[in-house]
């Protein structure tokens, strides 16, 4: 979040008050930083040059348009899980040879939208689903490049709600699965070009990836299969707090490129958070200051609604006022948001700065996870998304108009 700090008291976006920025918008709204994010794009690619790697990112970690386009621009691809994901990674400008369509429930109609885009691959993530594509192209009479997700049944070690690598997760095939559907020849309209892993999300060790390797190599060997792509997805995880270390990805890109000698096939990755997570923080307002019991209720004007990572993982992110001060808080403060819901909290601090009501502050860390997650809960319109490119300021989604949400 080198992008996104302090001169003297005051928070700052690139060279561009955060202070002055709340004068001429109503919170809480979004802002991301156009620097942070090409800086993160630039650094991936550069720890993983000697793979050279098709990189597509993850789409649902945030789908903003302009983010989109950004990236695309820059060289990425997009990883998509719906057919509306799909349309507006091809709205973005990104071309179709770049884009990857991934997710255990792909309707037939987002199928025949995939197969008529003529995008890079579809990776299957069922033997029920690989029968449908290769019906839909034997009816377009088209042969299409698919891939399989596998479920190599490896433990992420993170949170349970973002684990999807164990036998007990939805996601994709078994190896012994895939091994005797694999024999069975029976698709016939279909190209069975990759093989895609994607064991969970915010993983901070390499120790998973190792596992998963060593799997997928094993099963590439024994099967004989030529393959263009494997897809090692993603789940990069980063640092949200002190507490927390990002994963080393020069260590894991040691461990590819010996894989990649080994197979002798093109690398496709998934990243999404380690793109996009720090560069966006939540700007909100602080409404009341209530006193309780053992605390003071802080409560915002941003909610669980705007931003659900703490509701439904426990996520912590460091909340920071938008100007400093030297003096502390006598009293321990939980920062809360205004949705019906227990739930909707944030952070829990003992020695914060001291804060008035009508101040304001940052939740950091919300590039990823943040706004795609958002809703219309407790009937609240959707808020806005600002960028900060070459220190300027530009809307890139309007706030919802709350009559318009509530027209019938």
């Amino acid at each position: 979040m080198s992008n996104i700090k302090y001169l003297g008291k005051k928070l700052f976006v690139e060279k561009s008050s955060v202070a002055n920025i709340i004068k001429k918008n109503k919170t809480p709204f979004y802002l991301y930083s156009e620097k942070q994010l090409k800086e993160n794009y630039y650094n991936f690619e550069k720890i993983f040059k000697k793979i050279n790697p098709l990189i597509c990112f993850s789409a649902k970690a945030n789908s903003n348009l302009k983010v989109l386009r950004i990236l695309g621009k820059i060289g990425s691809g997009v990883d998509v899980v719906s057919g509306g994901e799909l349309l507006k990674a091809l709205k973005a400008g990104i071309k179709p040879n770049k884009i990857v369509f991934s997710g255990v429930g792909k309707s037939e109609e987002e199928l025949r939208l995939a197969i008529k885009k003529k995008i890079l691959l579809i990776n299957l993530e069922s033997e029920s689903e690989a029968l449908l594509v290769n019906s839909i192209a034997k009816k377009l009479k088209k042969r299409v490049s698919v891939g399989f997700r596998l479920n190599p049944n490896v433990d992420a070690k993170t949170h349970k709600n973002i684990s999807t690598g164990k036998a007990e997760n939805k996601f994709g095939i078994s190896i012994q699965n895939f091994s005797d559907f694999y024999k069975k020849n029976i698709l016939k309209n279909v190209s069975i070009d990759a093989l895609s892993v994607h064991i969970g999300s915010q993983i901070l060790s390499d120790v998973p990836y190792k596992k998963t390797l060593k799997i997928l190599s094993k099963l590439i060997n024994n099967l004989k299969i030529k393959l263009k792509y494997v897809d090692l997805g993603g789940g990069f995880g980063i640092s949200y707090s002190s507490k927390e270390k990002a994963i080393n990805l020069k260590k894991y890109a040691k461990l590819v490129y010996n894989f990649k000698r080994k197979i002798s096939c093109n690398i496709i990755f998934e990243p999404g958070r380690s793109l996009v997570g720090d560069v966006g923080i939540l700007v909100t307002k602080i409404q009341y200051i209530k006193k309780g019991k053992n605390k003071d209720f802080v409560i915002l004007d941003a909610g669980m609604n705007d931003f659900m990572r703490p509701a439904l993982y426990n996520a912590l992110h460091e909340i920071i006022p938008i100007i400093k001060n030297n003096k502390k808080s006598k009293s321990v403060l939980e920062f809360v948001g205004p949705i019906c819901e227990t739930t909707c909290k944030f952070n829990k601090y003992k020695k914060y700065q001291q804060i008035l009501e009508n101040d304001f502050v940052a939740i950091t860390n919300v590039g990823a996870y943040g706004s795609s997650l958002s809703s219309n809960y407790n009937t609240k319109p959707l808020i806005a998304e600002i960028l900060i490119a070459k220190n300027k300021f530009s809307i890139i989604k309007k706030r919802q108009d709350l009559l318009k949400l509530i027209k019938f």
